[in-house]
């Protein structure tokens, strides 16, 4: 019984580390409504050149933007079940080229 409750709690905080959701489910579901192309001001999924100055700040401060709300951006971009390792994925898929 204590293996099982070590092997518990090691690999419990690994798996908590990972995002909770598939990215480009959340994506289309939430985020996709304004970085498709519908709201100017947000940078599209795959724009290099958008996505570009905004990486420049870090990803904590990307993370940041989203959580706290930024510009034309809601708090937690609507998407209230996201934590802050669903987050870096949906950026990190927005950012990475088409076809990846």
């Amino acid at each position: 019984m204590t293996r099982w409750l070590l092997a518990f709690g090691v690999l419990v905080p690994l798996y908590g580390a990972q995002a909770t959701q598939d990215p480009e489910a959340v994506y289309n579901r939430v985020c996709g409504a304004c970085h498709s192309g519908q709201l100017p001001m947000a940078p599209k999924k795959g724009d290099q050149e958008a996505w570009t100055p905004r990486l420049a700040q870090g990803m904590d401060t990307l993370v940041q933007h989203v959580t706290q709300g930024f510009k034309a951006m809601p708090p937690r971009g609507l998407c209230m079940d996201c934590s802050t390792e669903d987050y870096q994925a949906i950026i990190e898929l927005m950012v990475s080229k088409p076809g990846r």
